[in-house]
């Protein structure tokens, strides 16, 4: 099980590494030091919250906002742990670093390909997709180094394409996602405008109910409601 984990993985590890190079990348603009870029993916090891934590570090939010919003952000993977545990054939006291490195691709992996889940399966699964992120990572930071000066000043602007990025595909799969992204995204903006709280805590507020919006707008649809 272990090999066919290893196998399973390879092309996560392949996408994986791709996209934490743009990490490492706006890791070093931001003024990260390299242990700290590493450190984050190391530790928090979740591509979307990473670089929101870099949005956030870059607008000076405190250790709080940064905790709570990478929680919100990060809750669906408990859900995804626990509908993997169920079906695990056999469980140890391994089981928590076979959860550590479950994401939506090695969830997805792990649900619809594999025929059996085991720990080692998970375990080796998981460890690819997450030697692939960590060397991406500092492979895009030492490669920050190599960019000219006018270059690297524009890497902000790659931050906000890569939330397109990931934002774009979801709604085209599910099109009645995008009212609750613009309710988010408008509802973050207006407490920006109003100037009440810090930004962190905006998008932890728009985060809470934007999520609360989009449960109401599902029920309504599921219902059949006009």
């Amino acid at each position: 099980m272990v090999s066919k984990g290893i196998k399973d993985g390879f092309p996560v590890l392949v996408g994986y590494f791709t996209t934490a190079v743009a990490f490492g990348l706006l890791g070093k603009n931001t003024g990260l030091l390299f242990m700290e870029t590493l450190s984050v993916s190391l530790i928090v090891f979740a591509g979307a919250s990473q670089f929101i934590l870099l949005s956030l570090l870059a607008s000076g939010a405190g250790f709080a906002e940064i905790v709570i919003t990478t929680f919100l952000v990060n809750f669906r993977h408990l859900l995804m742990s626990a509908s993997l545990a169920v079906r695990l054939e056999k469980k140890s006291f391994l089981l928590p670093v076979a959860a550590f490195g479950v994401t939506d691709e090695t969830f997805a992996v792990a649900s619809f390909g594999a025929s059996r889940i085991t720990e080692p399966y998970m375990i080796a699964l998981n460890t690819t997709s997450y030697a692939g992120w960590v060397g991406g990572t500092a492979a895009g930071y030492l490669a920050g180094n190599l960019l000219p000066p006018k270059l690297q000043n524009i890497m902000g602007l790659l931050l906000y394409l890569l939330f397109v990025a990931i934002l774009t595909p979801e709604v085209k799969r599910r099109f009645s996602l995008l009212p609750v992204i613009l309710l988010s995204g408008g509802i973050n903006w207006f407490l920006s405008f109003l100037g009440w709280m810090s930004s962190g805590w905006n998008m932890i507020a728009a985060i809470i109910l934007g999520c609360t919006a989009g449960y109401f707008l599902e029920q309504r649809r599921e219902r059949g409601a006009p």
